[in-house]
């Protein structure tokens, strides 16, 4: 049996973190690889090492990722469950819309034509 949707977890950080076009150019470079650094993610997009971090830590709020401390070098992983999240709120939605529509066809489909 499917959660109540107040059950579920707030998919909105996960929006919010993915509006941003680099910050999804960098979650899919980590989710590419078992893990990276911000030094390493720096060198596949257009921006600096530090806005790839500040983008890190909005995608870490998120839980799109993770970071750990290996030595000097803080090494991130992507965290797939908070995008699972989203998905399953994204297809509930859809579904209730899909049954609005199509009661709204039945009864459009019963009134008589003039």
């Amino acid at each position: 049996m499917a959660p109540a949707p107040h059950d579920r977890p707030d998919p909105g950080p996960v929006f919010d973190a993915l509006a941003d076009a680099t910050r999804r150019t960098v979650l899919r470079s980590v989710a590419a690889r078992d893990s990276a650094t911000a030094t390493e993610l720096a060198s596949e997009v257009t921006v600096s090492r530090q806005a790839v971090v500040k983008h890190l830590q909005v995608l870490a709020e998120a839980g799109l990722v993770t970071a750990d401390r290996r030595g000097r070098e803080q090494r991130y992983r992507i965290t797939a469950g908070p995008l699972h999240d989203a998905v399953d709120w994204i297809t509930e939605v859809g579904a209730e819309w899909d049954d609005r529509l199509a009661r709204l066809q039945r009864r459009v489909g019963e009134r008589p034509r003039f």
